[in-house]
């Protein structure tokens, strides 16, 4: 049968990753996962105990496309109480996770062979579904000096819109208010759409994100439950858009996904109140982010910079390899512990880079350096 050329995306690098490692764990070997940015926690207790007294009580049927407007207010209240932002709930958008986010983003703002610049390395995904959508990504090479984030003089002034992750997958970098602010009024002045990806928000370790929306509501911005709630699987985020822009993206959510699963955003609800419990899991990325950093050099992994959020490390292993996918391949089959390989993420500079995610329990991580140090000592 036909397919179409739009559906000639590359693979997404560390699903297969996940495969491999799968494939090993049936055959009966114990891999340390440190490929894929998910929580090893569950979603957080109340939020399931709320869910189970749902679905008791509720035939959990369709929502409106929006979203449960209880989730909708209770998210406006969370850009209070973390950025001292006032947010009209109208503007919040329910979502199937940041994925769908995305779509509804891309769709929404672009046409057919608009330009959209996103920062390298970057979250490979964006670029995909900018393709499937026949927009052209523009790859904009960033620079170690500028913490491997964009700045307004890498921008080209064709762009139709920006796409920038902070903090950021995979370096786990942060842009501070004045980089922001610069790059938000760059756009401004050129006409270029801001989208900014704030997924990894809630995690951070020595200083709290910044917002697009402390500087401007002229924004798109995006988030989801996956990262700092721990509800991956659950597939449920948000977006909040300048008001004239809601009734464009209610048209397509109501025909692209109906809405957001509703179990899912009354688990969602519950969650944005379990403080205790994830405050708990960042207490435990706190200390997987500090072996990360002692353990890593001492393994052989030299290049790398302390995360300011997310649960990441970017490795620079060009003295070690050129060819980063067989190198995690190799460290799969020989220390049982699944990386990704950065050609995910820079598909110019990423055969010399490795991401190590630290998003899973502390005994696993610690277990994961003591085989990768063993394994580079054997290697060598």
């Amino acid at each position: 049968m036909r397919s179409s050329r739009r559906s000639g995306v590359d693979p997404f690098i560390v699903m297969d990753v996940m495969e491999a490692a799968r494939k090993a764990e049936a055959e009966g070997r114990h891999i340390i996962h440190m490929e894929v940015g998910q929580p090893g926690t569950p979603a957080p207790a109340g939020a399931r105990a709320t869910l189970a007294k749902a679905m008791d009580e509720d035939a959990l049927g369709y929502t409106v496309a929006l979203g449960l407007p209880a989730l909708r207010e209770r998210i406006a209240k969370l850009y209070k109480d973390w950025y001292n932002v006032d947010l009209d709930p109208s503007r919040v958008i329910v979502t199937s996770g940041s994925s769908g986010a995305f779509l509804l983003a891309f769709t929404a703002l672009f046409d057919t062979g608009d330009k959209v610049g996103i920062g390298a390395p970057g979250y490979p995904s964006y670029r995909q579904i900018l393709h499937a959508l026949d927009i052209q990504p523009v790859m904009i090479e960033t620079a170690a000096e500028h913490r491997l984030q964009p700045v307004p003089s890498d921008l080209p002034t064709d762009l139709a819109g920006l796409m920038v992750a902070s903090p950021a997958n995979p370096t786990g970098t942060m842009l501070d208010r004045d980089a922001m602010a610069a790059l938000i009024e760059t756009c401004h002045a050129n006409g270029t759409a801001f989208i900014s990806d704030e997924i990894y928000h809630g995690v951070e370790y020595e200083k709290k994100a910044v917002s697009a929306l402390e500087i401007s509501g002229d924004v798109y911005v995006i988030n989801s439950f996956s990262k700092y709630f721990s509800m991956t699987g659950w597939r449920v985020g948000w977006m909040v858009v300048p008001e004239d822009h809601v009734r464009i993206i209610e048209r397509l959510a109501q025909n692209m996904f109906i809405c957001a699963p509703h179990v899912s955003q009354v688990a969602a609800l519950a969650a944005m109140d379990c403080d205790d419990e994830l405050q708990a899991n960042m207490d435990v990325y706190r200390e997987n982010r500090r072996l990360m950093l002692e353990g890593l050099p001492k393994a052989g992994f030299t290049k790398i910079a302390p995360p300011d959020g997310a649960f990441y490390v970017y490795a620079d292993v060009s003295d070690l390899t050129d060819d980063s996918r067989t190198f995690a391949a190799e460290i799969l089959a020989g220390a049982g512990v699944a990386v990704t390989p950065g050609l995910d993420f820079d598909p110019e500079r990423g055969a010399g880079t490795l991401r190590f995610s630290y998003a899973r329990a502390t005994d696993d991580i610690r277990e994961g350096l003591e085989r990768l140090a063993k394994f580079m000592a054997e290697r060598v």
